[in-house]
């Protein structure tokens, strides 16, 4: 069985969560929404209706998805269900938020991919944390890191190590402070790979060698402009090769896309989305691409 190493390549089968399971109230979301920093409180039956169109768009393409578990010991940010694992063509790495009300999910996906008999291949230990969001394949033997306040030095020591016999080039990304500690900036909060060579960026957050990198690989970039990068615009899907999923209000990286030769598919993601701030690449964990 061949697991994910692509960001782009068929998606065949992923691993989601599903908000009744996440979010479990409304009552539960008045709880529990300033804690987990949401920008405002979530509507629990706005985000089931908003959820079953997102779940709609992937069952046109995605032969399997998995749902995580209702479990007392995550939150609401379970939802976004990319983050505590990172799929290698071997098996998953089982990854330790760097937000810290985010580390039991670790536990939670583990007990979950091995009941489903899905290879484990290493797990973060000691000081190491990262997030799945921080990490990226740009192609089958190239992964690129980023390092940020939820990735540190040791994770990526880690990381390499784990990777070592899979990953040819294995690049470090230096992220911006950009709005600090408490927002969450990832590496894939300003990168989303839709094809070998197509990219949605947002370049004022890139690292200018990062960016070359791209470009001389031949990646064609497509620019997210400020507003919609706020409106998660750059938080794109990929259900295929140029077949991909954005949140609604972005048209004018929608039209690019579309330039550019892609199919793109939108939902409304104000509930669950926007206010917790995961796109559709976070609320997915690609387990097989191909």
């Amino acid at each position: 069985m061949h697991y994910c190493s692509s960001m782009y390549a068929p998606l065949k089968r992923v691993i989601v969560k599903h908000p009744k399971d996440a979010f479990r109230s409304q009552a539960h979301l008045a709880d529990e929404w300033k804690t987990f920093n949401y920008l405002s409180e979530p509507n629990y039956e706005e985000a089931l209706s908003e959820y079953a169109e997102f779940v709609g768009i992937l069952e046109k393409y995605v032969d399997t998805i998995d749902y995580l578990p209702e479990a007392d010991e995550v939150g609401l940010d379970s939802l976004y269900a990319h983050d505590p694992v990172k799929f290698t063509p071997s098996g998953a790495i089982i990854l330790k938020s760097g937000k810290t009300l985010r580390q039991p999910e670790a536990a939670v996906y583990k007990n979950f991919l091995q009941d489903r008999g899905i290879p484990i291949i290493g797990k973060l230990s000691g000081e190491a944390v990262s997030d799945g969001g921080d990490i990226v394949w740009l192609d089958d033997r190239t992964l690129v890191v980023g390092r940020g306040y939820r990735t540190n030095d040791e994770a990526i020591r880690q990381l390499k190590e784990m990777t070592a016999d899979i990953v040819d080039e294995f690049i470090v990304v230096q992220l911006p402070h950009d709005l600090g500690e408490a927002e969450c900036l990832h590496l894939m909060s300003f990168i989303s790979m839709v094809d070998h060579d197509l990219a949605v960026v947002h370049s004022r957050l890139m690292p200018v060698f990062f960016r070359q990198l791209l470009i001389e690989r031949g990646i064609q970039l497509i620019e997210v402009p400020k507003e919609e990068y706020d409106a998660l615009g750059c938080n794109v899907l990929a259900l295929a090769p140029r077949v991909c999923v954005i949140p609604e209000g972005n048209p004018a990286t929608k039209q690019q896309l579309i330039d550019a030769g892609a199919t793109v598919y939108e939902y409304k993601g104000n509930e669950i989305t926007v206010k917790g701030t995961g796109g559709p690449t976070c609320l997915t964990c690609p387990v097989i691409r191909g």
